[in-house]
């Protein structure tokens, strides 16, 4: 079913009334054809106990009432289990690393590890193979629950702060601000060998930092006013074309994210007075803050070993020259365990050799990831994400049998795994073109049978895949090189297929009309994504440069607890999902993320890295049957999309999910 002129083809055109009376309706499938702002009330309001602060509000009323500090730390430690205790371990401040590591022994510093591992690993951890442990320290742990019976010489404070960041208070250390804790505070008793203990390592944290900062500063000086402005206007570019991250130094926080914003971002425009990148190419290097330079001396480092996306793998902790050096170590011994020329290790924690470092980890992901699948692990609580390499296959080709089973059934294709239907589909791809089914062209229904047995076969309550309608204009755009055109194109030039399954309106009041009102938002986001990752591969013209874009993704992620901080996500319960994006061929041109597929759950249990290896294949199938529609239209058979808009959401869910229907 085609829907009103929004979805119709970009070339046709249309009557500045009629477009503007079009504007004013309303395209939630449940009111269309009403005019918009009209209704009495929103449809739907946020559940209570939704959202970040809500959860931050349970994670402390479960540490206030646990049996001891010991299990009320592991709780804050993992957030109850939605975060892997060590992002909040690199989370800590000097101070208060050295107060966890004086009183309980607990460190992310594998330097001061002895034989024994203290394991605070979450179940959630587990279940998405965190393997990083919580060192206990060289310093004996001690136990606070006999240190209460004793004589303190202090008492102290642990906290959980608004940003979901534990904070402590050490001895010397005034009380914590109330102001931005979430709750109160549990006293924490210190007795003299902890004081001690605490003392001797904030000595050792002060030569250490000393050093690191003569090391940063002089390297800084060597780049010259030219160098260091390059390294802003990089910095810069990364913090403006990649997703929301959240950074500490000490207690400083700098972030592109909402209304707390530091750095060029969605609120601060590059050159913003605000922006403390653009504000550090006015100071001469020594009016710096040391804050300031380890903050641009990592963002270097992290960009140099994989571009902008690598700045996220640190979101939520310390940006410290220790905690990248750490970062980078972690990675080589990944990228080492594929077959290849090995990355040799730092030979210090100087700039210059993690520089080195870094950029030889550049060079070898881009040969790791021609070998083996890399995806990414996403932590939504605190938005950290960690750069896996998939180790198992179990299940995977369960997977694949069972969707080519389906889709050999719906579409004219032969094969028993996705492979070879998208070997049979370019064997004889004219019927792309052509209209199958109920569909205007073969294109859509794939999208849409592909998505539909995706959604079942994987239990997920939505399933979703993206695209661009019209290929042959921007085939015609690409040839007269017209990027401005392209960056000029609205989210209407954009489709998503979203398909729930019958299930999910549990999640919405048992409402069929509530799940098509969501299933229509998440499309409409998606057609946004699409709309902001296009002509991120498009040549640095001045008009793509202006326009608004991220850098495209090119490996696949799964996310957990992601119904945190995002309002979509937190209205529409995105709470699991997986995301495979994928690349596209147009007119000799490749777009990475011109198509991808999602799942999400709103409740249960989260996803599996067998889950996302099997989802990838699915959604390499979509490009590949994309990239055949692309070369039919270059060979003069155009082929448009004109499916997915409003309407088609809401009549074939409805028919879908209704005793008339007929669910699948």
């Amino acid at each position: 079913m085609t829907g009103p002129a929004e979805t119709s083809g970009p070339a046709e055109r249309e009557s500045r009334r009629a477009a503007n009376a079009r504007k004013r309706l309303s395209r939630r499938p449940s009111r269309l054809g009403t005019a918009a702002g009209t209704a009495p009330g929103p449809d739907r309001t946020r559940e209570p106990g939704a959202g970040f602060p809500a959860l931050l509000e349970r994670v402390w009323q479960r540490a206030r009432t646990a049996p001891d500090l010991r299990a009320s730390l592991d709780i804050l430690l993992g957030l109850d289990g939605h975060v892997p205790p060590q992002v909040q371990l690199r989370a800590l401040s000097t101070t208060e690393e050295a107060a966890l590591h004086a009183l309980w022994g607990l460190t992310w510093r594998e330097d001061t590890t002895t034989d024994t591992t203290t394991d605070t690993t979450t179940d959630t951890a587990t279940a998405t193979g965190e393997s990083e442990s919580v060192s206990a320290g060289a310093v004996p742990a001690l136990d606070l629950n006999e240190a209460a019976a004793e004589e303190p010489v202090f008492v102290g404070e642990l906290a959980l702060a608004t940003t979901g960041r534990i904070v402590l208070r050490g001895p010397a250390q005034g009380p914590l601000d109330r102001r931005h804790l979430v709750g109160g505070v549990l006293r924490v008793p210190w007795s003299l060998q902890a004081a001690r203990a605490h003392h001797a390592h904030l000595s050792r944290a002060a030569a250490r930092t000393a050093r690191t900062l003569a090391d940063c500063r002089a390297w800084l000086e060597r780049q010259g006013e030219k160098g260091r402005d390059e390294l802003l206007e990089q910095a810069k570019e990364a913090a403006l074309r990649t997703a929301p991250f959240v950074l500490y130094q000490e207690h400083r926080q700098y972030t592109n994210f909402r209304e707390q914003n530091s750095l060029t971002g969605k609120t601060l425009w590059p050159g913003h007075p605000d922006c403390v990148l653009s504000s550090l190419q006015q100071l001469p290097l020594e009016l710096w803050s040391d804050h300031d330079v380890q903050l641009v001396i990592g963002l270097t480092l992290l960009i140099r070993s994989a571009g902008a996306g690598r700045v996220e793998e640190a979101n939520g902790t310390q940006l410290s020259i220790d905690h990248v050096a750490a970062m980078l170590e972690r990675i080589r011994h990944s990228y080492n365990s594929v077959p290849g020329e090995p990355v040799a290790p730092a030979a210090s924690h100087g700039v210059e050799d993690l520089k080195t470092l870094a950029e030889a980890l550049g060079a070898r992901r881009r040969q790791v990831i021609r070998q083996v699948p890399l995806y990414r692990e996403i932590h939504g609580t605190l938005m950290h994400k960690v750069e896996r390499i998939a180790a198992g296959t179990d299940g995977v080709r369960r997977r694949d049998e069972e969707l080519s089973r389906r889709l050999a059934a719906r579409l004219p294709l032969a094969g028993t795994t996705l492979d070879e239907l998208g070997h049979s589909a370019a064997a004889d791809p004219a019927w792309l073109a052509r209209p199958h089914g109920s569909h205007a062209t073969g294109l859509e229904a794939l999208v849409h049978e592909s998505v539909t047995a995706i959604a079942d076969v994987f239990a997920a309550d939505f399933a979703m895949s993206r695209g661009m309608r019209s290929l042959p204009a921007l085939i015609k755009a690409l040839r007269a090189e017209s990027w401005a055109e392209i960056c000029g194109w609205d989210i209407t030039h954009y489709f998503c297929c979203v398909v729930p399954r019958p299930q999910a309106r549990a999640h919405f009041g048992d409402s069929v009309e509530a799940m098509a009102d969501a299933a229509w938002a998440m499309s409409s986001r998606m057609q946004y994504n699409s709309w902001h990752f296009v002509p991120g591969n498009l040549p640095r013209h001045p008009a793509v440069v202006a326009r608004d874009h991220f850098v495209p993704p090119t490996i696949p992620d799964i996310a957990f607890f992601s119904d945190q901080h995002h309002h979509g996500h937190v209205s529409n319960q995105v709470r699991f999902s997986i995301r495979s994006p994928q690349p596209v061929e147009v007119a000799g041109r490749t777009f990475n993320g011109f198509v991808d597929l999602r799942l999400l759950r709103c409740a249960g249990a989260p996803f599996t890295e067998p889950d996302l290896l099997a989802a990838h294949r699915a959604s390499r199938f979509i490009a590949r049957a994309t990239t055949l529609a692309a070369e039919l239209t270059l060979a003069g058979t155009p082929v448009e999309v004109t499916a997915f808009d409003a309407p088609w959401h809401w009549h074939t869910i409805t028919a879908a999910n209704t005793p008339q229907g007929t669910p699948r």
